[in-house]
């Protein structure tokens, strides 16, 4: 930026111009040499400059300050909507005489019902006429003396409460539900068929549908012995197994969820000629009669008598 030629004969208007401009000038250039620097430090693998940020108001300076009219509290939306109404209730007054009657005014109360609810299922019995005594059966999901909606109740409390056994039962018996310690367990660990195929199931249907999976294991501890826990999904689904081993055979098999038999196809074979598998072993795989095996037993057998290149062709049906 030129000077002018007559600084003296300059206004104090047009001084004060000029110094404005000469202060951007030099911010300017202060920015400049400063991005310069850090370049400078970056080529040469120096750590870069401190990003020290202002120093924030303590809470007494936060206090003094005068706190905005404009600002609003966030707005709750209505609750009844997201509510369902179970009961309605009417209360009445006694109004004096000549009152009209004006209508209700509506007034919401949430509260929970925890009680005990003793069935007596009087199930019918027949004689018919051949002699047989036909008894009418118990209502899907009546396993044992005990409703399924007391064993929803006592696996949420243990499982995702985190609540103790001898809590839980000291809890149930101060509602009014007689139950020992040892029923208890048989609730938390008998009969759980029905989680362990929900679960095989999930990891079915997330491994035919996912495009990718990750898979990671960690030590856990199972039956006061180490074991691991497996882990297999993706950002969809997730499934966890605890085993007693890491190895490629136990990933292999969790891989299976669930599943028992074994069979021998073109993708099988493929497999095993990926793998170098021994050239007569695979080619009595292929030529044996049966390709389907109903457990680990069976494909064991039938293996072993394979394997060996003495062994004599043999046909072992599973049953």
């Amino acid at each position: 930026m030129p000077l002018p030629e007559n600084i003296d004969g300059l206004s104090p208007a047009a001084l004060k111009a000029l110094v404005v401009k000469l202060l951007e000038k030099v911010a300017e250039l202060e920015r400049t040499v400063a991005a310069q620097r850090d370049e400078v430090a970056r080529l040469k693998g120096r750590p870069p400059r401190p990003n020290i940020k202002p120093s924030k108001p303590s809470g007494m300076e936060r206090a003094t300050e005068p706190k905005p009219a404009d600002r609003e509290r966030p707005k709750r939306g209505p609750t009844r909507t997201k509510l369902t109404i179970n009961e309605e209730r009417t209360i009445e007054v006694s109004p004096p005489a000549g009152s009209r009657f004006k209508g209700y005014t509506s007034f919401i109360v949430q509260d929970l019902v925890i009680r005990t609810n003793v069935v007596e299922f009087r199930c019918q019995r027949w004689l018919t006429p051949d002699g047989t005594v036909l008894t009418a059966p118990l209502p899907d999901g009546i396993q044992g003396h005990f409703g399924p909606e007391l064993r929803r109740f006592i696996l949420a409390q243990y499982h995702q409460g985190q609540v103790t056994v001898p809590r839980l039962v000291e809890m149930l018996q101060a509602l009014g539900i007689f139950i020992s310690k040892r029923q208890l367990i048989r609730l938390l660990t008998d009969g759980q068929e029905s989680f362990l195929n929900e679960a095989s199931a999930v990891l079915r249907a997330g491994l035919s549908s996912a495009a990718w999976i990750t898979v990671d294991d960690t030590g856990a501890r199972h039956k006061a012995k180490n074991g691991f826990c497996t882990q297999i999904g993706n950002e969809h689904f997730a499934w966890f197994g605890t085993t007693f081993s890491k190895n490629r055979a136990n990933f292999l098999n969790l891989l299976r969820a669930g599943h028992r038999d074994y069979v021998i196809n073109a993708e099988a074979l493929a497999y095993m000629r990926e793998r170098s598998l021994a050239a007569h072993v695979i080619t009595r795989l292929a030529d044996h009669p049966d390709r389907h095996f109903a457990d680990q037993e069976a494909w064991t057998r039938i293996s072993k008598s394979l394997a060996s290149p003495h062994s004599r062709s043999t046909r072992i049906r599973s049953r």
